[in-house]
């Protein structure tokens, strides 16, 4: 079975072009669950570098199904045996005014459109860049 990958190296996701968030906004729950860009935003920002992209939108995936550790393994590779849409879609660059940062080991972090730290990697010439996803359709 071909396994695929959401993971980028040395890669700056920026934030949508179309994004209304002038800084990095911490998502909320709604009808008291816990959202997609919740999920994902409390895995990175309380673990920067720790995961890849893959990493991340199957801990996402599991969570919503519900899974046990002991199925996690074949969940997974269930999972990626079909191509995932990966981080550029995610809410948190969409809609939470955030760009994620991936390093030379696909492991990622975020960083709101406010800080020092977007704006150095916006610079950095050793970057991939690449913009999020639009929400709407120009």
């Amino acid at each position: 079975m071909k396994i695929h990958t959401t993971n980028y190296f040395d890669t700056f996701i920026e934030a949508a072009e179309d994004t209304k968030a002038s800084c990095g906004i911490k998502p909320v729950s709604k009808n008291g669950k816990k959202t997609i860009a919740e999920i994902q935003y409390e895995l990175l920002i309380n673990n920067p570098y720790q995961f890849t992209s893959d990493d991340i939108l199957f801990q996402v995936f599991a969570w919503k199904n519900d899974l046990t550790a002991t199925e996690y393994e074949q969940a997974r590779q269930q999972f990626f045996s079909k191509g995932q849409p990966c981080l550029r879609t995610s809410p948190l660059t969409k809609n939470y005014g955030f760009g994620i940062h991936a390093d030379s080991k696909g492991r990622i972090a975020i960083y709101g459109v406010e800080t020092e730290q977007y704006a150095q990697l916006q610079k950095d010439s050793n970057l991939t860049k690449v913009k999020a996803m639009r929400t709407s359709r120009k």
